[in-house]
């Protein structure tokens, strides 16, 4: 292979990296916008019995209501993973020692 090729091979590469890194920080906010509207909602549920995701959609049962409350359970479950891999101190056996610190 020439040095052309090489490099054309790199850049390729990096490219891919790009398109990878920006999809993943475009997913991570998509998923705290929807953590904060679950957190929203519920903190309206629990404070005024009021439920803005379902009474914006048509109803608890409607098919968009559902959809977006399926979403931000992903979302939660998502976070979750994120918690755990920034976990250094609960000794859950899941979670990665920092520098060997408790």
């Amino acid at each position: 292979m020439g040095w052309t090729k090489i490099k054309n091979f790199i850049m390729v590469g990096f490219r891919c990296l790009q398109v990878k890194e920006w999809f993943m920080n475009f997913f991570r906010i998509i998923v705290k916008l929807l953590l904060v509207i679950g957190a929203l909602n519920w903190g309206l549920i629990g404070f005024f019995k009021y439920n803005l995701i379902a009474n914006l959609f048509g109803g608890e049962a409607s098919a968009v209501a559902r959809i977006i409350f399926s979403l931000v359970g992903l979302a939660g479950l998502y976070a979750i993973t994120c918690f755990c891999k920034a976990c250094s101190l609960c000794g859950c056996g899941c979670c990665k020692k920092n520098n060997g610190q408790q």
